[in-house]
């Protein structure tokens, strides 16, 4: 009887535990015309984010005290986000920042703006490669207007179309 109550107790608490994994991030893109960049914001829930870094790092990572963990996770999201003009040209990306904000894990990279922009084309594979059900939306904001791509399954390049 104590051994099921064990049992029972662990498959409840490991079931709690998974439930606090989200597995889904959002990112912003501020689209200015007027501006010279091109500014990404990705979010990350802290949680998600505290385990991936175990699993891509190793289980000795610590995002809260360790600034070059933070580093090597802001890199990583770096290395798993792409965009390309409507020719097919890779846009450079710098990355600009990974901190930790409350429950968020944030990562910001900067672009150049490009020269035509009636569409773009993304690859967001960040955490993707470590959970398959993760989904990354992304938000590309205008002065006027939001579109929208989602990333999950299988996607690869996704467009964004502006003159719609």
């Amino acid at each position: 009887m104590k051994d099921r109550l064990i049992a029972a107790l662990a498959l409840i608490w490991a079931n709690t535990a998974a439930a606090h994994q989200i597995k889904a991030a959002m990112t912003t893109v501020l689209i200015d015309p007027g501006s010279e960049q091109l500014e990404l914001m990705h979010r990350f829930y802290l949680h998600d984010t505290e385990h991936a870094v175990e699993k891509l790092f190793g289980e000795e990572a610590d995002l809260f005290q360790n600034a070059s963990d933070r580093a090597r996770f802001a890199e990583y999201v770096h290395d798993t986000v792409k965009l390309k003009d409507e020719t097919g040209k890779t846009i450079p990306l710098t990355l600009y920042s990974g901190s930790i904000d409350g429950q968020f894990f944030w990562v910001t990279q900067r672009a150049p703006m490009p020269d035509v922009l009636n569409r773009l084309q993304m690859r967001h594979d960040a955490l993707r490669d470590v959970w398959s059900e993760q989904v990354n939306m992304v938000n590309f904001k205008t002065h006027d207007t939001v579109h929208t791509l989602h990333f999950n399954g299988a996607d690869g390049w996704l467009w964004v179309n502006f003159s719609k």
